[in-house]
């Protein structure tokens, strides 16, 4: 009932997923910075992901974890799971009593990163494959969140679920990646009930980039000369109005959620871009 791909590219750890099901993000993944990631699927069973954890926080490997949570599960063979490791291991189990299609794939590239690749009541083999081939084709370079979100779309156009679509979810945890630094959660998006529920995740995801996304101070514009003056009349026009305008810029991205997309003396390109969008 469920597709998803468990991947790490060494500095961040996610699991991207799609299901007809309610709220698949409530039940399928779990991941932890410098520990791995997990996906339970297939009459998911929510110990997987707190045992998991536990079990690769203790040293184990991926493939040894998923040993000893199928091992001690007397209807494993009705379950589905994927681990990624702390140290690039992975694997991925489909029990003998999953519904058809089922199956799964692992890989690991060095400076690529590894996965693993599972799903059940598959319209074919064809979904896996071709998310194996999104995976793989994707820049090492790019963001965790990206990438698997490639990995995913390319399953759902594939054939996906072949009861239809529901829910999907996108979770990825890197070294102090939340919300002003104060966790380790950098993507947690869920999409719970929706007839598109990747494209949505896909749009909410470029949101979390615009409103969430470290700024490069390198690409930053200097709030200088004609683009200071521009910036300081539409943010007047906003109702924002001080003698600097740093204090004008802050108090309106406080407002819009923009504050962690703010470097001293310089703007964003993707905050000037909303700004503009707001002030036609």
């Amino acid at each position: 009932m469920t597709f998803s791909i468990v991947a790490t590219d060494g500095t961040a750890w996610g699991v991207a997923v799609a299901s007809k099901f309610l709220a698949v993000g409530a039940a399928v993944p779990a991941a932890a910075v410098g520990v791995g990631a997990i996906a339970t699927q297939s009459y998911a069973n929510l110990a997987y992901r707190p045992d998991g954890l536990r079990l690769l926080r203790e040293g184990r490997t991926a493939q040894e974890t998923l040993d000893r949570l199928t091992g001690a599960d007397e209807l494993r063979e009705k379950r589905q799971a994927g681990i990624v490791d702390g140290h690039g291991g992975a694997a991925t189990f489909t029990g003998s009593e999953c519904n058809a299609w089922a199956g799964g794939v692992t890989g690991s590239v060095e400076g690529h990163g590894s996965f693993a690749i599972q799903g059940n009541i598959l319209t074919g083999p064809d979904v896996v494959d071709a998310m194996r081939a999104a995976w793989e084709a994707t820049e090492p370079g790019q963001p965790l969140s990206r990438r698997l979100l490639v990995a995913l779309t390319a399953g759902d156009v594939a054939g996906g679920d072949k009861r239809g679509r529901q829910s999907a979810a996108l979770l990825v945890v890197t070294p102090d990646g939340g919300y002003g630094g104060g966790s380790d959660v950098l993507v947690d998006l869920r999409i719970d009930d929706h007839p598109q529920p990747i494209t949505e995740l896909a749009r909410l995801l470029d949101l979390h980039d615009i409103y969430f996304g470290k700024p490069d101070p390198e690409t930053a514009l200097p709030l200088e000369g004609d683009l200071a003056d521009e910036v300081r009349d539409r943010l007047a026009r906003l109702g924002h109005r001080a003698d600097a305008l740093d204090t004008a810029l802050a108090d309106w991205a406080g407002i819009e959620n923009y504050e962690e997309c703010m470097v001293a003396g310089r703007i964003d390109p993707l905050v000037l871009d909303q700004l503009r969008q707001r002030t036609p």
